[in-house]
């Protein structure tokens, strides 16, 4: 009788890995025909969510923003006894005092741009604009994914794929097999989906800190939409096919190289201390891949039901609202100002232009400050790009853009709000790491397999 509840037990648990994992892989993993082109149906979802939204969303994150930089305020002055005793307020309002000015500058730039006071510099569509803009469309990705991610990552599709296919993962990019769930994601998807996700993962025990620094900083690509995207803007659409090869194989060699160079080598292969190690894929002795993966799914989906997932979610949406909103607002209106009103990139980019004169790009010097102003958002190198005369240098720069990965405005924020050990001084040598690296790769495999 107990071999038999057992047995129902463990089938029921097969199910539920099975169906779940299946809705979950179908949300986020599958392209469908969508308007002119393809999406994931995660991707459609948060399209008709913003469309449905975002005229609401200005006024709600305008208030969401300020209440928050007020009361964090309050809470660091005064330290009332309602938000001190209270768990979630106390999390979410009490912080340091960087990230307590980085809450008070997001709400003034906020205030200013919403009302349209302040200098041109601030409230530009160029800059505080744009980062404004950029939180708004936060707000509809996070909806979605908050609730829907959680069939990627609590009901055994890791687990499962991970044992399956880590003996060709780990010795190439030192990252467990479970990790090709969250490459997948990225490269159909969006690429701070996929941070998040592996944030979660190494709070909640599944990624050592390593191993979520190497995931988060060389897999999470922009997806194949965007790329497209970049590729219209620069005009050199109708060379998308060999543009994207190119950005596949260059992005696969960087995932490949950067692991074993500094910083990502130097980083700590430890777990999260309040979670320690949570998953184990080596295969025991007596059974196969293919069995210990299916009871891994089985056990994990047996352990997650959907009111965690509810409180997880509300977690994510509420900690990213609240924590990195401002952030993204403060931070990266004051790249795009640099970049826009300041010479600061033109002169750091002199030796980019020499480097990419030397391999015989056109226009090198022009293009050079495309190559880095990347790291503060990954739409400035095409807006840079697309005037430019040079058809084989807006294609080179524009892969290069989009192999980049760190932009400050996009993921690199996410990352360094983390609690995973990678901070903005090593965000930012990855990111020259991964341009003074990929530039060659690109430049030999345009001029070879390329004909403009």
């Amino acid at each position: 009788m107990n071999n038999y509840k057992e047995k129902q037990i463990s089938n029921s648990n097969i199910s539920k890995f099975a169906i779940l994992s299946l809705i979950g892989g179908f949300l986020f993993l599958v392209p469908i025909k969508y308007q002119d082109g393809f999406n994931i149906p995660v991707g459609i979802i948060i399209d008709l969510v913003k469309s449905y939204i975002h005229q609401y969303t200005m006024h709600i994150m305008l208030f969401l923003v300020t209440v928050n930089a007020f009361f964090s305020l309050v809470a660091f002055i005064f330290k009332p006894k309602f938000i001190m005793e209270h768990k979630w307020l106390k999390r979410t309002l009490v912080t340091t005092p960087l990230y307590l000015i980085s809450r008070i500058l997001g709400a003034i730039i906020m205030l200013a741009v919403f009302f349209q006071i302040g200098p041109e510099q601030i409230i530009s569509p160029n800059t505080g604009g744009t980062m404004v803009d950029l939180t708004r469309s936060l707000v509809s990705i996070l909806i979605v994914i908050s609730y829907t991610m959680p069939l990627l990552t609590d009901f055994g599709i890791m687990e499962f794929v991970g044992i399956l296919i880590k003996d060709f993962v780990r010795p190439l990019f030192r990252v467990p097999g479970r990790s090709a769930v969250d490459l997948i994601t990225s490269w159909l998807g969006a690429s701070n989906a996929a941070v998040l996700l592996t944030e979660k993962q190494y709070n909640t025990g599944y990624y050592s800190a390593k191993e979520a620094a190497i995931i988060m900083t060389n897999f999470s690509l922009v997806s194949v939409p965007f790329c497209y995207i970049i590729a219209s803007i620069l005009d050199v659409q109708h060379l998308f096919t060999p543009f994207y090869i190119i950005i596949t194989v260059v992005g696969f060699a960087l995932a490949v190289i950067t692991p074993r160079i500094p910083p990502l080598n130097k980083v700590p292969d430890t777990y999260n201390d309040e979670t320690g190690k949570m998953v184990n894929e080596d295969v025991p002795e007596g059974k196969s891949k293919f069995q210990f993966a299916v009871e891994s799914a089985a056990l994990r989906a047996k352990n997650s039901n959907f009111s965690n997932v509810v409180n997880q979610g509300n977690d994510m949406l509420f900690s990213v609202i609240f924590g990195l909103a401002p952030i993204i607002i403060s931070w990266g209106t004051i790249s795009l100002i640099l970049v826009e009103y300041t010479p600061v990139f033109k002169i750091l980019s002199y030796p980019i232009g020499y480097y990419l004169n030397l391999l015989g790009v056109e226009q090198a010097f022009q293009a050079a400050p495309a190559a880095l102003v990347g790291f503060a958002d990954m739409f400035i190198p095409a807006l840079i790009l697309a005037p430019m005369e040079s058809v084989q240098t807006k294609f080179i720069l524009g892969a290069l853009s989009l192999v980049q990965i760190i932009y400050l405005t996009e993921v690199g924020t996410i990352i360094i709000q983390s609690k995973v050990p990678l901070k903005f001084k090593e965000l930012f040598i990855i990111f020259l790491e991964r341009t003074i690296i990929a530039i060659p790769f690109i430049v030999v495999l345009t001029k070879i397999f390329v004909r403009f």
